[in-house]
């Protein structure tokens, strides 16, 4: 009987932290840099990312040569990366070197597809305009030799930042919840005993999935959760 609640609760705890994954993303955790940049920065631009600066500027987005947090940097296509690639600005540390926060860059642990945060990029134009960069190479540990022709940079308009700060909280929440569902899990198997009730069990994983939900929810309204004080 252990081992069978403790099956059902391994598989009820998977199918709700899936559940949690963010929108674009697979259950494997496999992001494509497009759909990662449009969640990040909030500028809802679709499409391959060699499309991304042609259409900017018909959607109205600002573009420029000067790098700001929140912006997307859009670099051009290559024969090595035919689709371009879109990266989001999280800090900027000198005029020559800013982080980035970007999605399917780096081979990490033997996969693709995977999130890096806050990683170097160097403006290496002649010019200092940003239009060629060296980026951070999780494979080496250090700025990667080849040099990435860029369009510039694409600037988040007023929806723009409104949709990120929303997505912001939502993370948030769902990093809240995580901790929760693990917390719930390992509360609910250390007092799992011979003889225990089922429902008992299923009754206790339901409250914890009740908890996670109104997190969720609250954060998506913009509003605190019940209970909560609001922060000022």
């Amino acid at each position: 009987m252990q081992k069978r609640a403790r099956t059902l609760l391994g598989s009820l705890t998977a199918a709700l932290l899936i559940g949690l994954v963010p929108v674009g993303v697979s259950a494997e955790g496999y992001w494509q840099c497009v759909p990662f940049a449009r969640l990040m920065s909030g500028i809802q631009i679709f499409g391959d990312a060699r499309t991304w600066w042609s259409q900017a500027v018909s959607n109205k987005y600002e573009t420029g040569g000067t790098p700001q947090a929140g912006s997307v940097l859009c670099f051009k296509p290559t024969s090595r990366m035919r689709l371009g690639h879109v990266a989001v600005v999280s800090q900027v540390l000198t005029d020559r070197v800013i982080q980035i926060t970007h999605a399917n860059w780096s081979i990490i642990e033997g996969d693709r597809g995977q999130v890096e945060k806050d990683v170097t990029v160097v403006d290496v134009s002649p010019g200092g305009d940003w239009t060629q960069v060296k980026v951070w190479y999780d494979p080496v540990r250090d700025l990667g030799t080849t040099v990435y022709p860029t369009y510039g940079f694409i600037y988040q308009n007023a929806q723009a930042v409104a949709t990120a700060a929303v997505t912001s909280k939502i993370a948030l929440a769902q990093d809240a919840a995580v901790a929760m569902a693990q917390s719930a899990a390992s509360q609910v198997v250390n007092t799992l005993r011979p003889g225990g009730s089922p429902m008992g069990l299923l009754g206790q994983m339901a409250d914890s999935g009740d908890r996670i939900a109104a997190l969720i929810a609250a954060a998506a309204a913009g509003q605190p959760e019940a209970g909560q004080p609001t922060q000022r």
